[in-house]
């Protein structure tokens, strides 16, 4: 199957997008919306060096090293299993020259990789604030999707050791939690510096944030117009499908 690259438990998802492919556990953590958008966001530039914090099965170096032939990256990700099948997907999509997978935790990134060595980062976090959140019973969502092994103040100040001066730091979290976002990032002097919030629909308050931020800067904050996903009817916006289908 697929040259012994996925396991008879896997599917391999099409990402619509010039012939890319993900090895995904349907019992376990799959990705969703908020990375594709995450992707989307997030800038990067010829030969940059790249960190993905949490990478799962790799979706954001992969969509990633769409935007830049020249771009290099580094994706940590504490479980082993998710770790093997996001090296899995890096070789199934032939990107082994641009994307490094480490089964690692985040935390000793810097000491894998180098202090100050990355041009950005980018994390899609757990999203359930510690103690705050109904656990899932299974350990890979558990891990995926709750701060049970690492918070948002450990995120920030990793993506601040890894970073250059004025490195960009790129995140996707939930809206309702903004403030502890800027808060946790301006304390590892890593300055919100570009924001833009994802609704549902055009009526309805934002659920989502994408935010970047830069290492050592000064502040001044660059609103983007808000991100609408879906019409009243619940069709995908014009905007949503010309994101997942670039």
């Amino acid at each position: 199957m697929e040259s012994g690259l996925v396991l008879s438990h896997e599917r391999v998802d099409d990402l619509q997008r010039n012939g890319l492919r993900i090895i995904q556990n349907p019992s376990s953590f799959c990705f969703g919306m908020d990375a594709v958008l995450l992707a989307d966001f997030t800038t990067i530039r010829p030969k940059d060096k790249t960190a993905d914090l949490g990478t799962g099965t790799g979706i954001l170096p992969v969509l990633l090293s769409q935007k830049q032939a020249t771009a290099k990256f580094h994706a940590f990700e504490v479980q082993r299993d998710m770790a093997d099948m996001a090296d899995r997907t890096v070789r199934l999509n032939g990107l082994e020259h641009s994307i490094t997978v480490h089964g690692a935790d985040m935390r000793d990134a810097a000491a894998l990789i180098g202090h100050g060595a990355m041009d950005v980062v980018v994390c899609n976090p757990p999203y359930g604030k510690r103690g705050g959140a109904v656990l899932s019973k299974l350990s890979g969502l558990r891990i995926a999707c709750h701060e049970t092994e690492i918070g948002l103040a450990e995120v920030s100040a990793v993506s601040a050791a890894l970073l250059r001066n004025h490195g960009r730091l790129s995140m996707a979290f939930p809206a309702a939690r903004l403030l502890e976002l800027c808060d946790g990032l301006r304390a590892n002097r890593l300055e919100p510096k570009r924001i833009r919030m994802v609704c549902a629909k055009r009526d309805r308050p934002p659920y989502l944030v994408l935010l970047e931020a830069m290492k050592n800067a000064g502040p001044s904050l660059h609103w983007l117009p808000p991100l609408v996903v879906y019409h009243r009817d619940g069709r995908e916006t014009e905007e949503l499908r010309a994101i997942y289908h670039k």
